[in-house]
């Protein structure tokens, strides 16, 4: 074997009058030469390894067991661990979130409770994979002000780069303030989000070398039109892998005709229908809407229909489109499960890229959490909640 040999070969270059050690240095375990054997060769079978390492088929699949326990090893097809971040461009905000104590009465004063936190769309997809225990980069513009420099401070506590992000001269950062019903629901958002005006093609130019060792890369559509058509530009002619995710029915005209390069399209139903200019009434409508966004470039759509679950296009062009439905969920606060929902699909297609079913099995379950908590991005979130898959 061509690990004991190496061992070999360097006991007998040592010098002679090199001094031995009282015992000899032991050979490496079978464990951790089946480890050097997948590292050479991700694809190498377990009869290969087997016949290799003089081991059972029984053993070397013990061993692969004890390495994905050890989380040396991702689980399916031995995929090694990917330390290439997921970098997430777009919205950073402060969150502010107002929810009436009744039922809402239009035209008067409705008693509330209020919260503050850390929002944005890009920002909280960043936030919900870093506790997932995924390398993340997070590049957003923020104002030179203290709720800017709290964010990013908060950002990197949490374990987000965000060394590439943009701190704006003379803007505010960015605000949303969401009016919640009684029941938790969204009644009305207002975002101010003139910030991400400054993340300009110039600056993602600037920001290349951060881009480009991306593992996947997430951009919500608060960027400017121009810039997103960069990104689907670098995406196609690099192959690499891009998500874009919509984040409100009258920023879907920045979304540009031409999606070639774009992997996946997450959106709802009103941004679907936005995005054809036609309305979407039966699922037939977002069969067609979804086919007439593929004919555009894009591999993939996940269209996300709240409490109905979601709807996504299949492999298989002849299986049409494919629904799941939502887990039951003792709502809380509604805020960031969409993005939340974003996270456990790209968590997932980063690991199995070619099984949309399973990605969105992921981001329902994460959806899920976010919803029974009161947080944005609900503090339960950590690498072992998807062990079990």
């Amino acid at each position: 074997m061509w690990l004991t040999k190496l061992i070999k070969q360097s006991a007998r270059n040592q010098p002679a009058n090199c001094q031995q050690p009282d015992r000899m240095t032991q050979p490496a375990s079978k464990k951790e030469q089946l480890y050097q054997l997948i590292a050479a060769q991700p694809f190498i079978s377990q009869q290969d390894l087997a016949d290799q390492l003089g081991l059972s088929r029984s053993a070397v699949a013990g061993h692969i067991a004890a390495l994905i326990r050890d989380k040396r090893l991702l689980g399916r097809a031995y995929v090694l661990p990917d330390q290439r971040p997921v970098v997430c461009i777009g919205g950073a905000n402060i969150d502010r979130k107002l929810r009436t104590l009744g039922p809402v009465q239009m035209g008067t004063s409705n008693p509330v409770s209020q919260h503050e936190a850390f929002g944005g769309v890009a920002r909280n997809i960043a936030e919900n994979l870093a506790r997932l225990g995924l390398p993340t980069r997070l590049l957003c513009a923020v104002g030179d002000d203290a709720a800017g420099r709290s964010m990013l401070d908060h950002a990197q506590s949490v374990g987000i780069d965000v060394k590439a992000c943009l701190q704006a001269e003379g803007m505010h950062s960015g605000s949303y303030t969401a009016l919640l019903n009684d029941e938790g629901d969204m009644v009305l958002a207002l975002a101010h989000m003139e910030c991400c005006e400054a993340l300009t093609p110039e600056y993602m130019q600037s920001r290349q070398t951060q881009r480009g060792h991306a593992a996947f890369t997430i951009a919500d559509l608060n960027l400017p039109t121009d810039s997103i058509g960069l990104l689907l530009q670098d995406a196609h002619q690099q192959a690499m892998p891009l998500m874009m995710v919509a984040v409100s029915e009258p920023k879907m005209a920045r979304l540009p005709q031409d999606l070639h390069g774009l992997r996946v399209l997450l959106l709802n139903r009103g941004e679907l229908a936005a995005a054809v200019g036609r309305s979407i009434d039966s699922s037939a409508d977002v069969s067609a809407a979804c086919r007439q966004l593929q004919l555009r470039g894009v591999q993939d759509v996940i269209v996300t229909m709240g409490v109905e679950g979601v709807t996504y296009t299949a492999s298989d062009a002849e299986q049409g489109m494919q629904h799941l439905s939502a887990p039951a969920a003792n709502v809380r606060d509604a805020t960031g499960a969409g993005d939340a929902f974003a996270a456990g699909v790209a968590w997932s297609l980063c690991r199995n890229p070619e099984d949309l079913g399973l990605a969105c099995e992921y981001g329902l379950k994460l959806a899920r959490l976010t919803l029974e908590s009161d947080a944005t991005v609900a503090t339960t979130i950590s690498p072992a909640i998807f062990e079990e898959a």
